[in-house]
């Protein structure tokens, strides 16, 4: 007898004579020991793959609308499916068949990945959900199909590409084969089988016709899936020719007599505590009067029971809920909603079947929806007043500061807020009909007289705002001045130069130069005395001698009162009109732009003084978040932060006073 031992793998047996690994040999599958057989892609034993089609492509078209967009039909007769996102997106796919029912990922509820069975298969569903992770989703099944399938994308966002491809047969396709039946005896590739196995094998194969012919005299087929899954067999189902040099052991035979039997001795333990497992009879050698147990070589081990599967535990599993995984939040900022889909499943037959929800109504069911917030969405805020009009009369404009501000208070760019809220950040504004104004000039800069009173001037005139250019009469009888008294001190002893009048200027147009004379003089109380020049030298002398400037005609910038300040506390603004005009008082553009008076200037820049309450101050040191997150209407915030929320408050109210 040969000592034969044996390690089977997925693909091949490979087996040892007498301990050693001389003869290694491996099963085809055609089982034909040495045989290098394989199974194609298309099921067939041998095949060169000509036998099916393989059908596959991309789907790459550019989805405009939210919702599920078909991708490709798997026919009928698929096998070999293999439906895969080029890369992660936030789509989703989903499987129907033709008939309208959902397999996966179906009526807006995105199931979690797992085994789903359909069409006639078990397509594994594999969604990677490590954030480091680009792979995309992914159906796969075995096949073959027994229906039309639709494989679909829930469209979220741009579509990265879904790979497909599934294997069909084709008209001139090899039938898949199956490992001929041979009678006891019958040599297997032209191997000899002992006797005794042959028989039994004989008994086995006779039991799987009897149950074919249960089932319409129509044995399986042997599919794409069976020929890549080998059934186990023991090493001894066949024998190895005996070399030459190698002489077995002389065969010692079993102790076996009438005496002993085989009887049954119990069950195995179920495989499941409940959904209907499986378990076998459990056969003992005993003996025949007193069923006492004894070694199976006491019995025919030819005559022993083949142990069949025997169901229990038929009974269904408690139902319970599965849990989707959750949505994308439905907004990116604010408060928005997820949903997750949840079903009342039972175990049963090794298979997690979906059934009616009150099946489950001894449970809490958890909740589909949620509300979410990925973060606190940026906001508009106007960070100043109104400015004042552009003009002091008629229809203007005026200003304000509008930003578009984070949850963290930075100013970030608008395109980041709604623009649909967005404040107006400039307006009209008017100010009433335009009436006249008294139009005046700055006071001269030199008193009328060098020593006693003297006079300062200024030139003075009507004009109507905005309307007209031309000098008018009836601003009223409040006329403003145009000469103020001013005083250089006594005359009487002073020592003093005294400047003559200029000379004309020594040419007629652009610079040239004018001359005066320039004395030293002591005023006495009714006459000048000239002196000596060296009595004024420790005086400053006046120049004789300056350039001069001819011009077309002369302009000088003309302006109105201040109006009122703005604000009367915080610091507010001012404004007036200012006009450059010529000789005939027309509007003139010849003013020098430098010595243009301001038009606008600030006033009272002294902080109000609201009532201070002893009470109301700030707990904590980071209250301008409070401000900035607009949490002040809450209470807690409002009395913890009370201060900063009070000043926020004054400041868009106005305490009396400050405007």
């Amino acid at each position: 007898m040969y000592e034969i031992e044996g390690k089977c793998s997925r693909t091949a047996f490979d087996y040892t004579v007498l301990g050693t690994w001389e003869n290694v040999r491996s099963i085809g599958c055609d089982d034909y020991l040495g045989s290098d057989k394989v199974v194609d892609k298309c099921g067939v034993c041998g095949g060169d793959n000509t036998g099916c089609q393989v059908v596959s492509g991309v789907f790459k078209h550019a989805l405009t609308s939210l919702g599920y967009h078909r991708v490709v039909e798997i026919p009928q007769g698929a096998t070999k499916i293999n439906i895969t996102e080029m890369y992660k997106s936030n789509n989703y796919l989903a499987l129907r068949s033709r008939s309208g029912r959902s397999i996966i990922n179906g009526n807006w509820a995105i199931d979690r990945p797992g085994k789903y069975e359909g069409g006639g298969t078990m397509f594994t569903y594999k969604r990677p959900n490590e954030i480091s992770s680009t792979a995309g989703e992914s159906f796969l099944a075995e096949g073959p199909t027994n229906e039309i399938l639709d494989v679909y994308m829930i469209h979220q966002q741009p579509n990265p590409g879904v790979h497909y491809e599934y294997v069909i047969m084709g008209n001139n396709a090899i039938s898949p084969q199956v490992p001929p039946h041979r009678r006891p005896g019958e040599p297997v590739n032209g191997q000899l089988v002992p006797e005794g196995r042959s028989q039994q094998e004989g008994k086995e194969k006779e039991g799987d016709q009897e149950k074919a012919d249960t089932r319409g005299g129509t044995p399986e087929m042997f599919t794409l899936e069976s020929a890549q899954t080998f059934p186990v067999r023991q090493p001894d189902r066949f024998s190895l020719h005996r070399p030459d040099s190698v002489v077995p052991p002389a065969p010692q035979p079993p102790r076996q007599s009438r005496d002993h039997n085989w009887k049954q001795l119990g069950t195995t333990e179920c495989s499941t505590t409940c959904g209907k497992g499986s378990q076998y009879p459990i056969f003992r050698c005993v003996h025949r009067n007193t069923h006492e147990e004894v070694p199976e070589s006491y019995c025919d081990l030819a005559m022993k029971p083949t142990p069949e599967e025997e169901p229990c535990n038929i009974f269904p599993c408690p139902a319970f809920w599965d849990i989707g995984e959750w949505s994308e939040c439905s907004k990116t900022c604010g408060l928005g909603m997820q949903h997750r889909q949840v079903l009342c499943r039972q175990v049963y037959a090794n298979r997690s079947l979906t059934v009616q929800p009150y099946r489950c109504q001894h449970l809490e069911k958890p909740e589909t929806t949620s509300t979410c917030q990925l973060k606190i969405c940026s906001e508009w805020q106007i960070r100043t007043d109104w400015t004042s009009c552009s003009v002091p009369c008629g229809v203007g404009q005026r200003t304000r500061d509008v930003k578009c501000v984070s949850n963290i208070g930075d100013v970030v760019d608008d395109e980041e807020c709604n623009m649909k809220l967005r404040p107006n950040d400039i307006e009209n504004c008017d100010m009433g009909p335009c009436a006249k104004s008294w139009f005046l000039t700055e006071w001269s800069e030199r008193c009328s007289a060098e020593c006693g009173a003297g006079v300062r001037t200024r030139s003075v005139v009507c004009m109507t705002n905005h309307v007209s250019s031309l000098p008018l009469e009836g601003c009223g009888s409040n006329r403003p001045a145009e000469a103020t008294p001013c005083d250089n001190g006594p005359c009487t002893g002073k020592v003093e130069w005294f400047a003559g009048s200029w000379s004309q200027c020594s040419i007629e147009c652009g610079s040239g130069t004018q001359q005066r004379e320039v004395i030293c003089v002591r005023k006495n109380t009714d006459a000048f005395e000239v002196l000596d020049p060296y009595e004024c030298s420790f005086l400053e002398k006046p120049p004789s001698q300056q350039p001069c400037h001819l011009k077309p005609c002369g302009a000088k910038w003309f302006h109105t009162e201040w109006s009122m300040c703005s604000k009367s506390c915080q610091g507010g603004f001012r404004v007036r009109e200012v006009r450059c005009l010529a000789d005939d008082m027309t509007l003139s553009n010849l003013c020098d732009p430098q010595l243009k008076p301001e038009e606008k200037e600030s006033c009272n820049p002294q902080d109000c003084v609201p009532e201070v309450d002893e009470n109301c101050k700030d707990r904590y040191y980071n209250c301008n978040v409070v401000v900035q997150a607009r949490l002040c209407v809450y209470n807690y915030y409002k009395t913890a932060c009370c201060a900063s929320c009070t000043r926020v408050a004054n400041r868009h109210s106005g305490f009396p006073g400050s405007r």
